[in-house]
């Protein structure tokens, strides 16, 4: 399970990537699977606030920022022709009423 979040990682997102976990564990999985696997792409993260969020948790998830590693591996000439993130957020918050 893989849920993309273009903000930096908050806590209470494992409560929700967890519930999808289950969910997927209980409606699509079979008795022999291992668990659902969880990866919460977050634009940024506290290292910290990551690893007490995690402490105790018994669910396999990770929690990588992508926006780093995603514009670091592009060619120059693709990462030249996207906008930015502040572009994209700007667009998206216009009102198209």
């Amino acid at each position: 399970m893989v849920e993309l979040k273009a903000t930096a990682f908050k806590p209470e997102y494992l409560g929700q990537i967890n519930m999808y976990m289950s969910a997927v564990d209980d409606l699509l999985g079979h008795a022999d699977d291992e668990p659902t696997i969880g990866l919460l792409l977050c634009k940024t993260k506290n290292n910290v606030v990551a690893e007490y969020s995690l402490r105790g948790f018994s669910k396999p998830i990770g929690i990588p920022e992508w926006e780093a590693a995603i514009m670091a591996s592009l060619p120059a000439e693709f990462a030249a022709t996207l906008p930015s993130i502040s572009e994209i957020e700007a667009e998206l918050s216009q009102d198209f009423s």
